[in-house]
């Protein structure tokens, strides 16, 4: 498999993965863990925005433009950082996130965001 395809494959199921945990985070109500006034309705217009901005990087991953790889690290650092803030949180002694479903999603989004992220940083450096 070539770099290129497998970056395409990363991005895909990395993006899979986080809005996966979207749909999780909306289970657990997150805009109130998070205090995110608004609630559902402002969550809702967030994650909108967000998965545009994730499928506009989706889309340049496979066409394979300059900025493919910037949209990358920005997908694998939101992996990375979804999986620490939600250890945190449940370290703190939150119960949400806790089911293993759950914890699978956001363990799997960290390998994932992992693998990406050392791969376009790998491409940038080429």
């Amino acid at each position: 498999m070539s770099r290129e395809t497998w970056s395409v494959n990363l991005y895909l199921l990395n993006c899979a993965l986080l809005f996966t945990h979207e749909i999780d985070s909306a289970f657990w109500k997150e805009w109130d863990l998070f205090g995110i006034p608004g609630g559902i309705q402002v969550f809702l217009v967030l994650n909108f925005l967000l998965l545009l901005v994730a499928l506009y990087g989706f889309q340049q991953v496979v066409l394979g433009t300059k900025t493919a790889r910037v949209f990358s690290l920005l997908l694998a650092a939101a992996g990375v950082f979804a999986f620490d803030v939600h250890l945190f949180f449940i370290a703190t002694g939150h119960p949400e996130f806790t089911l293993p479903a759950s914890i699978a999603v956001l363990v799997a989004t960290l390998i994932v965001s992992l693998a990406q992220g050392f791969l376009a940083l790998r491409e940038m450096r080429r």
